[in-house]
């Protein structure tokens, strides 16, 4: 009878330790901290990361969508159906 009490107190305290253990981790992974820090951007915002090869083009491509549909974009662009700014 006294060695099933023991083996219970050894796994409560492992369960414990385990507990302790998982909710430390837990509470490490939380910790809110920006991936990329601002002196880091500039690497990031470099021409060699953009999506097109060609950005002149691209805005270009945007434009006359953007002209033809009549509507603006989500793109940041000016004007309206009418191809004006």
């Amino acid at each position: 009878m006294a060695m099933n009490r023991n083996r219970f107190h050894r796994f409560a305290a492992l369960r414990g330790a385990l507990l302790a253990a998982a909710l430390g981790a837990a509470l490490a992974g939380c910790h809110v901290e920006p991936w990329v820090k601002p002196y880091e951007r500039d690497h990031l915002a470099d021409t060699v990361m953009s999506f097109d090869r060609d950005p002149v083009s691209s805005a270009y491509t945007g434009h006359v969508y953007e002209a033809r549909e009549g509507a603006r974009g989500a793109t940041g662009a000016a004007g309206g159906g009418c191809g004006c700014n």
